[in-house]
C-alpha cells in the first residue's frame, strides 16, 4: 500500500466544480487528492497580432500558486518582478494541451485565456490544470456555440492528463507531493479522449530507466486519463 492507502493504479479522490467563479465565462474547481486548482476560461474578442486577419482563434494559459498553497510560503511572482522558468513552462504546457483538441478555424477571431491558480499544492498541479482547464473551456464555449456566434463546434475531443512514477521500485499513478519528491522517475503525461498523445514528460530524477519500463509507465498513465476523462464528462453534463 502507498502512504496514502492507495494501490499503485488508483488514483486520489477526484472532483471537479463547475462553475465555481461566477464572474468567469467558464471555471472549474478540480480538487485531486489535496491538490486543488481553480480553472477560469476568458473568451476575449481578437488574437496575438501574428494571427489578426486570418481568421483564427488562439488559446493560451497562464499558472500560478498562491503564496500559501505549499508548507512554506512562497513569494509571490508578482514582487519577483517576473514569473519563474516553472510557471512559463507550466503554463505553456497547459496552453500546448488545450489547443491540441480546438479547431482554431472554427472560432473566428477570439481568443479563450485559460487562468490556472493553484490553492493547495500536493503533487499535480500541472496535470490538475490540465484536466480542469478543459472543462473550464468547454463551459466557456458552449454558450457562444448556441446562440451561433461560433457556428461549428469547436473542441475536438476531450484532454486530461496525470502523473506516473516510480517510487521505491514500484510503479505509481497520480503521485502526491511525498511520492513525487521521492521518485526516481518522474512522467506527466497528457492524452486525448481518443487515446492519442499530446505530451509524454519523463525524466529520471535518480535511475535511468529502461524501454520496457517507458511501455508500462505509459499504460498505468493511459488507464488514468481514462478515468480523468470520465469524471470530466459527468462533471460537464451537469451544465
Amino acid at each position: 500500500m502507498r502512504i496514502d492507502g492507495r494501490k499503485p493504479d488508483q488514483l486520489r479522490p477526484v472532483s471537479i466544480i463547475t462553475g465555481y467563479q461566477k464572474t468567469a465565462e467558464g471555471s472549474a474547481l478540480i480538487e485531486v487528492g489535496n491538490t486543488r486548482v481553480l480553472c477560469a476560461a476568458s473568451v476575449e474578442s481578437g488574437v496575438p497580432q501574428w494571427l489578426r486577419g486570418g481568421g483564427k482563434g488562439w488559446v493560451t494559459a497562464e499558472y500560478s500558486m498562491l503564496p500559501r498553497a505549499t508548507i512554506t510560503r512562497n513569494q509571490r511572482e508578482v514582487t519577483k518582478g517576473r514569473p519563474s522558468g516553472r510557471t512559463l513552462e507550466i503554463q505553456r504546457l497547459i496552453g500546448r494541451a488545450l489547443r491540441s483538441v480546438v479547431d482554431m478555424s472554427l472560432l473566428g477571431e477570439r481568443s479563450i485565456i485559460l487562468d490556472c491558480d493553484v490553492i493547495q499544492a500536493d503533487g499535480g498541479t500541472r496535470t490538475a490544470a490540465i484536466t480542469g482547464a478543459y472543462v473550464a473551456m468547454v463551459q466557456a464555449l458552449k454558450p457562444y456555440h448556441q446562440a451561433g456566434e461560433i457556428r461549428q463546434w469547436p473542441v475536438r475531443d476531450a484532454v486530461a492528463a496525470t502523473s506516473i512514477g516510480v517510487v521505491g521500485g514500484k510503479m505509481l499513478v497520480d503521485l502526491c507531493y511525498e511520492e513525487d519528491s521521492s521518485a526516481d522517475v518522474d512522467m506527466n503525461l497528457v492524452m486525448t479522449g481518443a487515446g492519442r498523445f499530446v505530451e509524454v514528460q519523463a525524466t529520471a530524477e535518480k535511475i535511468p530507466f529502461e524501454d520496457s519500463q517507458l511501455g508500462d509507465l505509459i499504460a498505468l498513465g493511459r488507464a488514468g486519463v481514462k478515468q480523468l476523462i470520465e469524471i470530466q464528462k459527468a462533471a460537464l453534463a451537469q451544465l
